[in-house]
């Protein structure tokens, strides 16, 4: 999960707006063998999350104020650390938290990876990774330091996004074109990229191409400068 938790500072960075942010989020846990997200940010007086959880559990969620007693929530609260969790374990549990993991589990929610952040002022975050798989939770290794610096960083993206307007361009281009370009202007070859991308040379040289045709540019170097200019890397 190291890679992957680098892989998420990166993309969120490059998301300019919320739908963006949820696409790199739906993509990327999927990429990690999870079936859902979701992302809550805790206040004293109001809740905020974005997710891709059935809708129906989502609505049923916050009109039963599950976020009371989901044992999931008490957990992060407690040791506000990275923790994996699965609904199978629950014979400790009071009846109604037992109750919870039932409905849950009716929504394909079984086990799961959970990042909680505290974010100042009594106010928390938590992003969750879920499975419908129990087993497939045990197999996963994660490092809670960069868990809790990835999610911090996605806090701090939607957090700029709500406070204010964000530049916007009519040019429009794919996650993968965006990292490419990105990455070159880090100074990184097509080579370097292709390695680092996990992809080959010719994607690499693909995704290059597009994006230098959406902005218009007939060089690389011209294509990162007016990228940068544009806010869109």
């Amino acid at each position: 999960m190291d890679k992957w938790f680098e892989r998420l500072t990166e993309q969120v960075a490059l998301s300019h707006d919320e739908h963006a942010v949820k696409s790199t989020l739906k993509r990327l846990t999927r990429e990690a063998g999870f079936k859902a997200y979701a992302y809550i940010s805790i206040q004293p007086e109001t809740q905020m999350a974005i997710s891709d959880y059935p809708e129906e559990w989502q609505q049923r969620y916050f009109e039963k104020s599950y976020a009371f007693i989901d044992p999931v929530v008490r957990i992060a609260k407690s040791a506000m650390a990275a923790f994996s969790w699965t609904n199978s374990d629950n014979g400790k549990l009071t009846k109604e938290r037992r109750n919870f993991y039932g409905e849950a589990a009716e929504f394909g929610i079984g086990c799961g990876l959970s990042m909680p952040i505290t974010t100042g002022f009594g106010r928390w975050a938590m992003l969750t990774l879920a499975s419908d798989e129990p087993s497939f939770i045990d197999q996963q290794t994660f490092n809670p330091v960069l868990a809790a610096a990835a999610v911090g960083q996605l806090h701090a993206r939607l957090d700029l996004m709500r406070a204010r307007p964000t530049r916007r361009s009519n040019i429009k281009m794919k996650s993968d074109e965006l990292t490419c370009l990105r990455w070159s202007a880090e100074g990184k070859s097509m080579k370097a990229i292709a390695i680092i991308e996990n992809t080959t040379y010719a994607n690499v040289a693909f995704f290059i191409r597009n994006a230098k045709a959406a902005l218009g540019a007939t060089t690389l170097p011209q294509a990162t400068a007016m990228a940068k200019e544009l806010g869109l890397i």
